[in-house]
């Protein structure tokens, strides 16, 4: 386990992954030696074994038939069957010894080959007899044929059926043997493949956590010693046994990463408290500068804010003023628009009386054309008697008409009536308006007259701005440098109070760093901060 430890990571992927091919290799080869074994029994099976047995069942067929011509012809007395039966016979015996001679060329064992003689005597036996009783039919004698038949033909070729029909069997016996083997070592087969793979997965699987362990157990460790550094712990210290693989290596510049920031905080530790007490020193003196110069500050702002008081006191007075006097001219231009506004509407109104005027006139006119239509449409009605029948329609639009006439001129009175009382308002509103524009214009002469006297009281206040805006203007220069100063001490009191932060900071940082013992930052107790106040 240490030496495959050692290992570079490559290494040990290239030796498990050759086991792991070296059995998948083993298992392939068996299988394909079994394979060919199971191969090579079937092929025995099929080309030797059944064809064997299909050629003597092929022989026990003819056989059986040529007992059965051999019956026939001992038994007919037709000489045309009796030829046609012998020509039958000597080819199926031709036939018969073909299959024999191929029985002959496949059998291989001593017990086949000694059947095969048994099978040739009883059929030599057979034809012999066969040929006897062939003889005696084709004679024409039919009592000796049954008599050979019966008493030798017969006992021969059941003896010779019986012999072949052993071989057939025999046959078959040994192709069944064979499917038995075949089985048998299919069933082996599948033992050894399922023994090899089950063995090859175990030793891939075992195999397989070695290698993991080897890798993941530096890395765990590595990974603890990293997450250590970001907790700001530098005082644990990873195991010196590292392994000389790349795991190990990391594990070493882990370490030195550790060992090279603990020595620098170390470092650090001691230049921190020397800043914190130097910005500490700064800070107080810069405060108590800060201190005076704001007091001189406050004094001077208060100057300076009575003279802002008074110079805005004088300056509200003159924009008072100065606003008065814009209002006032305002209030001048107002009312000169104002009179002109009224100017303009006595001449409207003047327009609008005679507009008036002329409107009665025109009503006047529509009124005297609607009598005239009137008389017109009666001197219209009465021809339209006069005519009768034929003038009735005409009587009726002349009617029509002169009612029409009627009620404009009913209208027109109407419309005069109003436009005479429209007139005499228009007359009234006239002398009002006049009466508004002198007014008008006595507002406008008294408007002017005020606008003057609050110009003069404007100057008067602009010079005595001017002149205290000059004093404030002097208080406000000698603040300005005051306020100046202050702030530059101010900022040099910030700049130091934030190193002094900025150091507290710092010191924080690196405390929150564990280092190991004796080097403990947060182990050694800060300078007591001293804040010297210089004599006021």
């Amino acid at each position: 386990m240490k030496v495959f430890s050692n290992w570079p990571i490559a290494r040990r992927l290239a030796a498990v992954l050759s086991i792991i091919l070296g059995m998948t290799l083993l298992c392939a080869a068996l299988s394909v030696a079994r394979l060919q074994e199971l191969g090579a029994q079937l092929q025995t099976m099929t080309e030797k074994n059944l064809r064997t047995e299909r050629t003597v069942s092929e022989w026990v067929a003819n056989t059986s038939a040529g007992i059965v011509r051999a019956t026939a012809i001992s038994r007919t007395g037709d000489p045309a069957l009796v030829d046609y039966f012998a020509l039958v016979t000597t080819r199926n015996i031709a036939a018969t010894s073909e299959l024999m001679k191929a029985i002959a060329a496949q059998l291989t064992s001593p017990e086949e080959k000694a059947l095969l003689d048994e099978v040739a005597q009883a059929r030599k036996t057979y034809l012999n007899s066969r040929d006897v009783v062939a003889k005696l039919r084709k004679a024409g004698d039919g009592d000796g044929a049954l008599k050979e038949f019966n008493e030798h033909f017969e006992p021969a070729a059941r003896a010779y059926l019986a012999r072949v029909r052993g071989l057939a069997d025999m046959q078959r016996n040994q192709y069944d043997a064979s499917a038995r083997n075949v089985e048998a070592l299919r069933v082996s087969t599948v033992r050894l493949l399922t023994a090899t793979t089950a063995i090859s997965l175990l030793l891939g699987a075992a195999l397989a956590t070695l290698l993991t362990r080897s890798i993941t157990v530096p890395l765990r460790a590595a990974v603890d010693a990293a997450e250590a550094i970001g907790r700001m712990d530098l005082s644990a210290r990873p195991c010196d046994d590292y392994g000389n693989d790349e795991t190990g290596k990391l594990m070493r510049a882990i370490d030195a990463m550790r060992r090279a920031l603990h020595d620098a905080l170390s470092q650090v530790r001691g230049t921190v408290e020397n800043i914190a007490t130097a910005s500490d020193e700064i800070a107080a003196g810069s405060q108590d500068l800060s201190d005076r110069t704001e007091q001189a500050a406050d004094s001077l702002q208060r100057t300076a804010g009575a003279m802002d008081e008074l110079t805005g006191a004088v300056r509200r007075s003159a924009e008072s003023a100065d606003q008065a006097n814009q209002l006032a001219g305002s209030a001048a231009a107002v009312a000169q628009r104002g009179g002109q506004v009224v100017n303009n509407v006595i001449g409207t109104m003047d327009e609008i009386n005679e507009s008036s005027k002329k409107i009665t006139n025109i009503i006047a006119t529509i009124d005297g054309i609607a009598f005239q239509t009137n008389i017109l449409a009666l001197n219209a009605a009465v021809e339209a008697a006069r005519a009768g029948e034929q003038g009735r329609g005409f009587a009726v639009v002349a009617s029509e008409v002169r009612n029409l006439a009627q009620r404009s001129a009913a209208a027109a009175r109407e419309i005069k009536d109003l436009i005479g009382t429209s007139v005499d308002k228009v007359e009234a509103g006239t002398r009002l308006v006049r009466d508004a524009g002198g007014t008008m214009d006595e507002i406008v002469a008294s408007v002017q007259r005020v606008s003057g006297i609050i110009a003069e009281i404007s100057q008067v206040a602009r010079s005595q701005n001017r002149g205290i805006e000059q004093v404030g203007t002097a208080v406000s220069g000698l603040d300005t440098m005051t306020q100046q100063n202050a702030a530059l001490a101010e900022q040099s009191t910030a700049a130091a109070t934030s190193l002094s932060h900025q150091t507290a900071r710092l010191r924080d940082v690196v405390n929150a760093f564990k280092l190991s013992a004796g080097n403990d930052m947060r182990a050694l107790a800060s300078p007591a901060q001293h804040r010297p106040r210089l004599s006021a």
